[in-house]
């Protein structure tokens, strides 16, 4: 037993595609996925700090770092699949559990399992960094469906995911870093010039003003 096959199987997360199934000009990989995530949640990190937060550095890091690991097991699962029902997302999220304690069981160290097991946990709970780490993950999904409608990709399922992502965003706006990105960041994103760009501003605004925002 040996960290060998935890090493290695970061090299297969980047065999594992994200959105598969779709047409898309931009492929993007489950390995590369945490270190979009893990930046953008010290970005959010470093709002909510300045705002007189105290932010557990470690446990944000090691949430963002390996909150998708646990794919290589079951791999990316289209996401409208995965939140059909409350109870398939209950299952495959148990799924998951098992197999990455199996793993952590059998591959890693005596000496690491406590470390792994925590990494390899679900990171999206009720902390300050587990909410840092739910909205950093949809941020990184906003952006990668942006770019495909950007670039003019005509699957709808691209803006059905920003629409979703923006809405999860938007559940956590009562987080000073939320209320930044919306106020500072998102109206950036909006100002690119890209074909369908009112269509995407008005679907903005809709999802926006739906629930009243936050001083």
């Amino acid at each position: 037993m040996g960290m060998h096959q935890y090493l290695q199987s970061l090299s297969n997360l980047e065999t594992i595609q994200r959105a598969p199934g779709f047409f898309k000009y931009q492929n993007h990989s489950v390995a590369a996925h945490p270190f979009k995530v893990a930046e953008v949640a010290q970005f959010l990190g470093d709002v909510e700090e300045n705002a007189g937060q105290t932010v557990d550095w470690r446990a944000l890091y090691e949430k963002a770092l390996n909150h998708d690991y646990n794919e290589r097991f079951i791999g990316d699962i289209k996401t409208p699949v995965k939140y059909a029902t409350p109870t398939l997302r209950t299952m495959l999220a148990d799924v998951e559990h098992k197999l990455s304690q199996n793993f952590v069981q059998n591959e890693i160290p005596a000496e690491f399992q406590a470390a792994y097991s925590r990494r390899l946990s679900e990171g999206k709970d009720e902390t300050l960094e587990g909410q840092i780490l739910s909205v950093a993950d949809k941020i990184d999904l906003l952006y990668e469906s942006f770019g495909e409608i950007q670039k003019g990709n005509p699957e709808p399922v691209f803006t059905d995911i920003y629409q979703e992502s923006l809405k999860t965003i938007v559940a956590f706006k009562k987080m000073t870093s939320v209320q930044y990105f919306l106020k500072a960041v998102l109206p950036e994103m909006l100002a690119e010039p890209f074909t369908h760009q009112d269509q995407l501003q008005a679907l903005t605004t809709q999802i926006l003003t739906a629930v009243p925002q936050s001083d």
